[in-house]
């Protein structure tokens, strides 16, 4: 994946970084000092999810080891591609994408995995509940085409809509609309905002909505989405999108670093590494930047202030 939301400009209070020079780079720890010289650049995938990862390690990196943090909002594809340019040194979440995977780390090994981060993640097709309540059935696709004229817009024609994020995400559902013969049609609405929109509007009017929507996600405790149980995933039915459709499959989430920044990181890189936390923390942060209109520096303080015994294991020893 894949989705998610992408909360304002993403400068994670850093706007008084931007003037650091493209020509920096990332140094071990002071000697004596303790503290770290350099700069850490971390690429901001568009979701408020790993905007909050981002904005606590990026807190850490600053107010506890000393570093630098440069931020730049990108997509997941053009991330991997940040990690052999020069351009990121880190991707804090990452949802799989065996691909990249195969074509930078195997292939062009240029950069590597940092372990998980802890968080679960969950991508599927999602209703109202309230639907769910009305048409019990729904919620098995073999009985979506019934229900297709529910789910028809101006944008979908004849056609019921699904409504997915943004393009960039990772996302199989035209291929599983296509060869379960599902009369769908995908309509993207560009960004995990337009999504939220969407379901806070369907669950307050009862209107109907088919959706793409994904775990950790703060949303979840606001109001209550039911997933559509597609054909179960197996390992390798999403091989060959001429043939799938089945279910994502479950996915925890890693973080993905430069070669480069594994060698020459020093307490950075460890830092990265040791980050590890939960859906709840995420979501927690998330909320804060979303609905609480916390800029992602205060959220990642506040955070950071009322887990201390958490994020003291991630702090390098020496």
């Amino acid at each position: 994946m894949r989705v998610r939301l992408l909360a304002g400009a993403v400068s994670l209070g850093l706007v008084a970084l931007a003037g650091c020079s493209s020509g920096d780079t990332v140094d071990t720890a002071t000697p004596g000092a303790g503290r770290g010289s350099g700069t850490v650049r971390m690429a901001i995938n568009p979701w408020v999810g790993y905007e909050a990862s981002a904005a606590v390690v990026d807190y850490l990196l600053e107010h506890e080891l000393g570093y630098r943090v440069e931020t730049t909002s990108k997509t997941e594809a053009e991330s991997w591609k940040g990690l052999e340019d020069g351009t990121v040194d880190v991707i804090i979440e990452n949802w799989s994408h065996p691909e990249f995977k195969d074509e930078y780390i195997e292939k062009k090994k240029v950069a590597l995995t940092a372990g998980e981060n802890g968080n679960k993640g969950i991508i599927g097709w999602y209703v109202p509940e309230w639907m769910a309540k009305q048409y019990p059935d729904i919620t098995n696709y073999a009985n979506l085409p019934k229900y297709k004229n529910l789910f028809k817009t101006a944008a979908s024609g004849n056609l019921g809509q699904f409504l997915a994020g943004d393009k960039s995400y990772v996302t199989n559902d035209e291929a599983v609309i296509r060869n379960t013969h599902l009369p769908y049609k995908v309509v993207y609405s560009g960004s995990e905002d337009n999504l939220i929109k969407a379901a806070q509007a369907a669950t307050k009017n009862k209107t109907p909505l088919l959706m793409y929507f994904y775990e950790p996600q703060w949303l979840f405790s606001q109001l209550k989405l039911v997933k559509i149980n597609l054909p179960p995933y197996a390992i390798g039915c999403d091989a060959d999108t001429k043939t799938i459709k089945c279910d994502y499959p479950p996915y925890l989430l890693d973080k993905i670093v430069s070669k480069r920044f594994a060698d020459q990181g020093g307490r950075a890189y460890e830092l990265v590494k040791n980050f590890v936390w939960t859906n709840d923390d995420q979501n927690s942060v998330a909320y804060d930047i979303a609905v609480n209109k916390l800029t992602d520096d205060q959220a990642a303080q506040k955070w950071v202030e009322a887990n201390k015994i958490v994020w003291q294991a991630w702090i390098p020893k020496t």
